[in-house]
């Protein structure tokens, strides 16, 4: 083999190995998995992908998990009257949401909030390459502009 031939070769694996090294902190779809604490910093969110391939967050953690009568917190406010006696704790609040990796992030997915007991169309991502803050979008009637941004910090 000539000497040309191989540092064209040699180069061309190079820019191979190199260009796969750059592709170590891309995100993908299961770089969401984990847990979280929520934006009031009052609960953690355990993130996690289901058996259906979308993503689900569970509570996983109250740091008040006790009403003011020594109970645990409950969820007076859903709409579904049957629902109304369950604990907070271990409730799923996050649901079916779907990885869009040409946009890198999770879209399609129902966000509930036990404080007010809506449930809000929404959708979570990273800002950039950084895994250590998740940035959850709660909006209103599929329009994006009519909602609430809350980040969330990545415990484990």
């Amino acid at each position: 083999m000539s000497m040309k031939r191989f540092l064209v070769i040699g180069l061309c694996m190079g820019v191979f190995f190199i260009s796969d090294a750059f592709k170590v902190n891309e995100i993908v779809a299961d770089d969401v998995r984990g847990t979280y604490w929520n934006g009031e910093k009052t609960a953690h969110i355990r993130i996690y992908r289901a058996v259906n391939g979308m993503y689900y967050g569970k509570i996983e953690h109250l740091v008040e998990p006790n009403d003011e009568n020594g109970n645990p917190k409950k969820d007076p406010n859903n709409p579904k009257k049957e629902m109304r006696d369950r604990d907070r704790l271990g409730m799923v609040i996050m649901k079916s949401f779907e990885w869009n990796a040409k946009d890198k992030k999770w879209v399609d997915g129902t966000i509930y909030d036990p404080n007010n007991g809506k449930t809000y169309d929404g959708y979570m991502r990273f800002e950039g390459e950084d895994k250590s803050k998740l940035f959850l979008r709660g909006y209103v009637m599929g329009m994006t502009w009519l909602g609430r941004t809350s980040e969330w910090e990545r415990i484990e």
